[in-house]
């Protein structure tokens, strides 16, 4: 015998009514997310203040004046942004499950600019001090995933303009005359569209229509967790590149920079792996409020000219 059954009302679609039982569980493993959520915050504090200390006590500190100490900059700038921040914002949908979904994605795109500012400062600090020092620029494995990491973030290429389009489905498919004046001005330039842009458009602009973002939301959680696990791979090249440039002789002798070198780089794999585990766990998702759900089907309706109760 099921113990969830649908309702027959009009958004028994989307909507069904569960047993207690079946309420229950989603209650008991709330505990375990909020261990999991703290855990992750707490790896991801002990990265930055870890990185903070790396700088601080074995490399002389942070100065952007000073061609000595600018370097240093890069490291703690690329760790909060590309790590921390998009790792926080990729989370914001599962801690704040009962917010307003307009809420969490303002504060999802937020945590997302935030990131790419900081993470902007340290390229800046990182080419500036190879310019003063007369060092060459992206020549090694770690400068390569680090640019292609930025460069994804921010304007990741999903195809030329006539395959982008046709993936995004026929303009008159819609009534959103933006997004036909958009899909038009794409056939005419051939311009690439960015995974990261047209995340923003689509979950932030309430105007495009249902099936579009319905159907580009996997591609947007996969691109970024993918684009997380290349942040963190990146800075650990970074943490090894560092080491053999600055304690080459020495960091076979077990030496503390060296040790806590190596640390920092164990905790940002346990909080990557903490975050992987929160955002894979179905029980984790975000459930639609009930307001939404009606907003939802009644936007579906006005944008597809389906009928919410012909949609089976």
């Amino acid at each position: 015998m099921e113990s969830c059954t649908k309702s027959p009302d009009l958004y028994s679609s989307v909507a069904p009514v569960c047993s207690m039982e079946d309420l229950a569980a989603p209650a008991a493993s709330s505990m375990g997310f909020t261990y999991m959520v703290a855990a992750s915050q707490t790896l991801g504090l002990a990265v930055i203040l870890m990185t903070g200390a790396w700088m601080g006590v074995y490399r002389g500190g942070i100065a952007w004046e000073n061609s000595n100490l600018q370097l240093n900059v890069h490291p703690l700038c690329m760790i909060v942004g590309m790590v921390f921040l998009q790792g926080d914002a990729l989370l914001v949908y599962r801690i704040f499950r009962n917010e307003s979904k307009r809420s969490t994605k303002i504060l999802h795109g937020f945590l997302h600019a935030l990131a790419l500012v900081i993470a902007l400062v340290g390229l800046i600090a990182v080419f500036e001090y190879h310019k003063k020092k007369g060092y060459s620029n992206m020549y090694s494995l770690h400068s390569w995933c680090g640019i292609a990491a930025f460069s994804f973030y921010l304007l990741q290429l999903l195809c030329e303009c006539r395959e982008g389009v046709a993936g995004l489905g026929n303009p008159s498919s819609t009534n959103n005359v933006a997004l036909r004046l958009l899909q038009s001005a794409l056939i005419r330039k051939r311009a690439a569209v960015s995974e990261w842009l047209l995340g923003l458009v689509f979950f932030l602009c309430p105007g495009v229509s249902f099936s579009l973002r319905s159907r580009y939301k996997p591609l947007h959680v996969f691109f970024g967790v993918s684009l997380l696990i290349l942040s963190i791979t990146t800075t650990l090249l970074g943490i090894l590149e560092m080491l053999l440039f600055k304690i080459s002789d020495s960091y076979s002798s077990f030496v503390p920079e060296g040790v806590l070198a190596n640390i920092l780089g164990l905790l940002l794999v346990a909080f990557g792996a903490a975050l992987a585990y929160i955002l894979t766990r179905d029980e984790w998702r975000r459930s639609p409020l009930a307001e939404e759900l009606a907003l939802s089907m009644d936007f579906k309706t006005l944008t597809e000219g389906e009928s919410p109760a012909g949609s089976h």
